[in-house]
């Protein structure tokens, strides 16, 4: 079955969010499914293509000179049949494969060089009754059951079907002509038929010379193949591993509203400003696998887009494709994928596992390339609690519609210092679940359970409300508890509406009370609008807000600046995207995408936040 689980253990951007003041890296993971892959319906594992790429067919060659081998060997003496009277017994008479199958991801990494006799799709026929869709009313019905009858050089489809009234080419009545050729030769050579008809004989000599053109074509055609193929294997990079990659320039700007920074009074103290900027990011991958059965997973980024938030005072106008290292290249992913069982797949990294990378997508408008422009549009908010990024998770396919992923990942595991700040089990870390539901072949769900813990009251999610206490007050530890669920509805081919919610429930160490928040989003995605392959998004919702906080006085963070008393945020911010991707080719596409934050940092004194960005995605 391929990778299975393995491939489906990656189904989103390889690093987890970091917050606004610290330098984020959210490059793209290469072996998630393409966004438009996402629309559609939750299958089983070894149906799923890894994410964010389609992997291209590295067998693909291989198949095409086996199909021509096996048409050519099955025609290599047909141009000896009429001139040599004794005719050497024919070691092949199998009926002609004319559809090269697609093969399974193990096959990608160890093709075969012959696919098997079972997956040929044509089996032969012994009597014309055997064909379901070929009656004695048909006007070749005649010519069928004499040709099965006399020489048994009849072959149908493996559902008993003949499908008389497909169109062929002439390389496939070649390929079938000499079939029949070679039944009549090797009938011949053991004195099966008494006598062949000087009518055949003459016929079928005409045929040849009709057909001997195509022959020698198809000969040629081997011939090039194989130059390439060898071209191709001199030239390999590895023969376990593949490289992908993935490029994204941007131009991106913002308005310059007016912020109340402090809000007491509803009287704005600055203005947030950025400068109009051109940026890009890079990411290459390397897919290794060393069984068909395994998948270790090796990003490298680099970028120079940072978070707006610092200039604007908030971090709502992120975007979801920043990937700030100062252009320095540092590695994005680091884990390894294989099968427990045929239903269970584990995965385990020192960067790159996180709940993001471990659970499956389930809105079609994720993707830091192709997807919602905005960080909030990507994905529930709450997937990105803990900013974690190495740990262990799995993904247990219950059957074909109810699957099981959970997660434990820390923010830094590998840091030896403070317990408290870093290491497996101490600082920052995330614990969950989701099942993800197909309850239809057309809706899918995924309900999600998180526990992290914070060493300093920040939940790490990077949008909206994430500080759980007033900056004036001392860094406390919190638990959190989240749940919430997505949900999405594919209602035709180019039309497809879903959302998600999520609620969290932090305590802290050592004081009393409780900070909760909530958060939502519905969209609408226009998958193939106005040409196939593109797609249109709109999203509507409301960012993370703290909707209830009973902590002691002074380390309320709503009212923080009005002396940290109890309650929630009095005003709620609404975000509203809309983007339009166009797919130029296979490997480039083109995104404008605008999206506006009204009453910013859930704050009716601001003005609203508009963000422009035109982005391109280069894949290859």
């Amino acid at each position: 079955m391929s990778l299975l689980m393995a491939s489906v253990l990656a189904t989103a951007p390889i690093s987890a969010l970091n917050l606004p003041e610290k330098s984020v890296i959210l490059p793209e993971n290469p072996v998630q499914q393409s966004t438009q892959d996402n629309l559609s319906q939750v299958v089983s594992p070894a149906q799923i293509t890894p994410p964010e790429f389609v992997q291209p067919d590295i067998t693909t060659s291989s198949a095409i000179k086996n199909k021509y081998d096996n048409i050519l060997r099955k025609s290599r003496d047909k141009i000896q049949f009429i001139s040599s009277p004794n005719l050497p017994e024919s070691k092949n008479t199998q009926p002609i494969a004319e559809v090269v199958q697609n093969q399974e991801s193990t096959e990608e990494f160890s093709p075969s060089p012959h696919p098997p006799d079972s997956d040929n799709p044509m089996s032969q026929v012994t009597s014309v009754s055997q064909l379901q869709d070929v009656q004695p009313s048909d006007w070749a019905f005649a010519a069928l059951q004499s040709l099965v009858e006399r020489y048994g050089c009849i072959a149908g489809y493996t559902d008993e079907t003949y499908l008389g009234n497909r169109s062929i080419s002439r390389y496939e009545f070649a390929a079938g002509l000499n079939a029949c050729l070679e039944k009549i030769n090797d009938a011949n050579a053991n004195n099966k038929i008494n006598t062949v008809n000087n009518e055949d004989l003459i016929l079928l000599q005409k045929l040849q010379g009709e057909f001997k053109a195509e022959l020698q074509q198809l000969q040629q055609r081997i011939e090039v193949v194989e130059k390439q193929t060898s071209e191709l294997q001199g030239n390999r990079f590895s023969t376990t591993t593949r490289l992908f990659g993935q490029a994204i320039f941007s131009v991106q700007g913002t308005n310059s509203p007016d912020v109340d920074l402090f809000p007491r009074d509803g009287v704005p103290e600055r203005q947030g400003k950025t400068n109009l900027t051109f940026t890009s990011s890079a990411q290459l991958t390397l897919a290794t696998s060393f069984t068909g059965r395994d998948l270790l997973l090796t990003g490298l980024s680099a970028g120079n887009l940072g978070s707006n938030a610092s200039l604007l005072s908030t971090n709502m106008g992120r975007l979801g494709f920043e990937s700030n290292t100062d252009n320095n290249l540092v590695i994005s992913d680091l884990s390894y994928r294989f099968l427990a069982s045929h239903n269970l797949g584990i995965v385990v990294g020192t960067a790159g596992v996180n709940p993001i990378n471990t659970f499956r997508g389930i809105s079609p408008l994720e993707g830091s390339s192709d997807g919602a422009i905005s960080l909030f549009g990507q994905r529930n908010p709450i997937l990105s609690i803990g900013n974690g990024s190495g740990g262990i998770g799995f993904d247990w396919e219950i059957s074909d519609r109810i699957s099981l992923q959970g997660v434990y990942s820390a923010e830094i595991p590998s840091f030896a210092g403070d317990t408290k700040q870093g290491g497996l089990f101490g600082g920052r870390y995330t614990a969950g679940a989701q099942l993800s539901l197909a309850p239809t072949n057309n809706i899918d769900v995924g309900v999600h359970y998180l526990y992290s813990h914070s060493p300093d009251g920040l939940l790490g999610g990077g949008i909206g409300d994430s500080q759980l206490i007033s900056p004036f007050a001392a860094p406390t530890a919190f638990d959190t508890q989240a749940i919430g669920a997505t949900v999405a509805w594919r209602i035709n081919p180019n039309l497809q509406l879903g959302g998600w919610g999520g609620f969290t429930s932090s305590k802290p160490f050592k004081l009393s009370g409780s900070v909760e928040t909530t958060n939502w989003m519905v969209f609408a995605a226009f998958p193939n609008l106005l040409r196939p392959g593109n797609l249109g998004g709109v999203l509507v919702g409301q960012p993370p807000k703290i909707t209830s906080s009973t902590l002691p006085d002074g380390f309320n963070f709503p009212n923080f600046s009005d002396g940290g008393t109890a309650g929630g945020r009095s005003d709620t911010s609404i975000h509203v995207e809309v983007f339009y991707r166009a797919q130029l080719s296979d490997n480039i596409a083109l995104t404008p995408g605008l999206f506006v934050i009204l009453n910013p940092d859930h704050n009716a004194a601001n003005d609203a936040l508009i963000v422009g960005t035109l982005r391109a995605s280069f894949r290859f």
